[in-house]
């Protein structure tokens, strides 16, 4: 076996890894349902930030703290908000019953992707993805008018951590050290928060049985290892092959929400979620279809043939 194929092998496996765990996030919180959203919240912030610096330890990856600037702080303290905001609202609304509502919102984020890059960093969409946009907002506005309320959950979702994504785009540092300093940021506030629901006797890891104080604890685990694999996952593979494979994880939460929670869809609400599925799969066509046209142009010299 070469070494391209090795690469693409374990390139391969780390993202299924991931988009697995995603995938499967739900269940893990469902197990934490009797405790409060915002105390699951301040417990993974508090954890990931450990489970993170015994990595970067291990591997003497520290260097990089000497080198911070305001500037930097500034950046990752209003990626950090957001990503805290998306965690709050995902875990609750697992919790609350909207599993479907999440899946439906990472669905949505990488048109929502599109539409900021188009407004804010001046990029310029394709037709196709122009049409994906559509269909999908279609679906939005159809969703919208059946239950007479948008969703929420699904949009709020979607843009935060699309808003997240576009900071982290001028951000310098490297994935784990990102995610480290993101954590570390919102470390003491998570820390002040998890520490007055315990001396009020509010909060589940003093208190509370086994089984929840290692679900808390491991919180910080589950967060970091996707984001790990990830990682690795976009070392080794294109952004084309890693763009077809995000739509894995929202599609096992969807499955999850519909099959073990017993969640509703209905014939109308399945209607609207067709045509924002018809705009993925018109968005991921479009983006292989331009990446197999680039490589060809680069494969054949101008004025050949």
């Amino acid at each position: 076996m070469s070494h391209e194929e090795r690469t693409l092998r374990s390139g391969l496996g780390f993202a299924l890894g991931a988009y697995l765990m995603w995938g499967f996030f739900p269940i893990y919180w469902k197990y934490l349902e009797h405790v409060p959203a915002m105390q699951i919240l301040s417990h993974r912030m508090v954890w990931s930030l450990g489970f993170v610096a015994i990595i970067l330890g291990v591997r003497g990856r520290w260097a990089w703290v000497r080198e911070l600037t305001p500037r930097t702080l500034l950046t990752y303290l209003a990626a950090s908000i957001f990503l805290a905001f998306n965690w709050g609202m995902y875990i609750w609304a697992v919790n609350a019953g909207y599993i479907v509502e999440t899946a439906l919102g990472y669905f949505i984020n990488p048109l929502i992707n599109v539409v900021l890059g188009a407004l804010i960093l001046g990029e310029r969409p394709r037709r196709g993805q122009w049409m994906a946009i559509g269909l999908a907002a279609f679906g939005v506005v159809y969703l919208t008018v059946v239950y007479g309320q948008l969703p929420l959950i699904a949009l709020s979702l979607a843009a935060s951590f699309a808003i997240y994504g576009l900071i982290k785009k001028k951000a310098r540092q490297g994935a784990i050290e990102g995610v480290a300093l993101e954590s570390a940021l919102l470390f003491l506030p998570a820390l002040g928060f998890m520490l007055f629901w315990e001396w009020t006797g509010e909060g589940h890891l003093l208190s509370g049985p086994l089984s929840t104080q290692l679900l808390l604890i491991g919180g910080g685990a589950a967060t970091m290892m996707p984001l790990l694999f990830f990682a690795a996952a976009v070392r080794r593979l294109s952004l084309t092959v890693i763009g077809v494979m995000q739509y894995l994880a929202p599609t096992i939460q969807f499955l999850i929400g519909v099959l073990i929670f017993n969640e509703p869809l209905t014939l109308t609400r399945l209607v609207g979620f067709i045509f924002i599925w018809l705009g993925l799969v018109v968005f991921t066509t479009e983006g292989l279809i331009q990446n197999r046209r680039a490589r060809r142009s680069r494969l054949i010299p101008p004025g050949a043939g």
